[in-house]
């Protein structure tokens, strides 16, 4: 990592959803928090309650306040904030640690009760986009003939709050164009989510080992897991390989059927959800890695499954392509095209020095996305603004 800011800040960072939920915004949101800690800053968070009653805790050096929290209807595990009542909850909470700087991670109730205190208060503001439409519309279960219209107002709503951010950074330069074609919004920029690199990596298996296919992701529906399992059950007869599929979702009931109905479920095997201990070691062992989700703003778990030096393939959509080098560390696929799939898997799964040579690339283009250089990046930001800051007080 790089050295620590010589300045301690007070920074209050914003989540809709923080660890041990189990997702790319948890995990990148939980990972800042932890990381600036440790780099010697005083760090808050404000997100829902995992479990319902709110509460203040200190958890890897950051100080926890959770927020009354509801089920969502439509998710068995995801929760939220109510926002009639969450605008008063986040002031309170503003108020009470008074931060050098506010970091939000989303628009809604949490975030937006927020953005509010911290203009109030003449606080920096910086916003990291993680929306997706298509998350949105899945969660919600939005109806087909709503959803471009239920979209288009997703969108002008983020930009209700957002504009009141003095920087706006989204996880990858797709990311970021997308943003700025939705909400005519300019001058935003890239900032990886970052992982602890080293943390995955290990030995692959031998190569007389039955190889794995692994997936890791929420069981919802723009994950496409069913696109990746007929494509499994089409590789040509004599394919010795597993498929091992880590997640929890509304999706999971239909897709472990799927596996039934197609004759491969005694070669895929469902986890859920499990530790990280667990989540590496499955990194580790997997032959090749498969994402065939076509909302992904950056996949953290592709970037974890690099790291582990694991070939990838990965659906030609949205951020996917600024991780996988067609040839060097993986290849892309067409969405929906499952034959396209069913030919790069096998092509992987029968080729164990491609996979060898692939996995190596994977573990190079992966250092440029380490936290280390993702939490710098952020301290420089709130400095600067902090910087701007004091100067116009001066300067008045």
């Amino acid at each position: 990592m790089q050295p620590p800011s010589p300045r301690r800040l007070r920074i209050l960072i914003g989540a809709e959803t923080y660890a041990p939920d189990v997702n790319g915004l948890s995990r990148f949101s939980s990972r800042l928090a932890a990381g600036l800690a440790e780099r010697g800053h005083e760090v808050h968070v404000v997100c829902p309650s995992h479990d319902g009653p709110p509460d203040v805790r200190v958890e890897d050096g950051v100080t926890m306040h959770t927020l009354r929290s509801h089920r969502w209807f439509s998710h068995p595990t995801f929760r939220v904030t109510l926002p009639w009542p969450a605008r008063g909850w986040t002031r309170d909470v503003f108020a009470e640690i008074a931060p050098d700087v506010l970091h939000v991670q989303g628009h809604f109730p949490v975030g937006r009760g927020l953005v509010h205190a911290a203009r109030a208060a003449g606080t920096p503001i910086v916003a990291t986009n993680h929306f997706m439409p298509e998350n949105l519309v899945g969660h919600a279960r939005v109806p087909r003939l709503l959803q471009g219209p239920v979209t288009r107002l997703g969108w002008w709503d983020m930009n209700l709050i957002y504009r009141h951010a003095d920087v706006v950074t989204a996880p990858t330069p797709r990311a970021v164009e997308l943003l700025e074609k939705a909400t005519g919004m300019t001058g935003s920029f890239a900032v990886s989510c970052g992982i602890d690199a080293a943390r995955y990596r290990g030995d692959k298996p031998d190569a007389s080992t039955t190889p794995t296919v692994l997936f890791v992701g929420r069981m919802d529906q723009e994950k496409r897991v069913d696109e990746l399992l007929r494509a499994f059950a089409a590789l040509p007869a004599g394919t010795e390989a597993n498929l091992e599929i880590i997640g929890e979702g509304v999706m999971r009931e239909e897709w472990t059927g799927l596996a039934a109905e197609l004759g491969i479920g005694a070669r895929t095997r469902f986890r859920g959800f499990v530790d990280e201990d667990e989540l590496v070691a499955a990194y580790r062992r997997a032959a090749v890695f498969c994402m065939p989700g076509i909302a992904e703003l950056q996949s953290i778990v592709t970037l974890e499954a690099m790291a582990a030096g694991t070939p990838v393939i990965a659906a030609d959509a949205m951020a996917l392509p600024h991780l996988v080098r067609p040839g060097r560390n993986g290849w892309l696929f067409t969405p929906g095209d499952v034959p396209e799939l069913t030919t790069r898997l096998a092509a992987l799964l029968g080729d164990a020095e491609m996979r060898r040579r692939m996995g190596a690339a994977s573990r190079e283009l992966v250092t440029k996305h380490e936290l280390g250089t993702t939490l710098g990046t952020f301290e420089g930001i709130y400095e600067r603004l902090l910087g701007r800051e004091q100067r116009a007080v001066r300067a008045a």
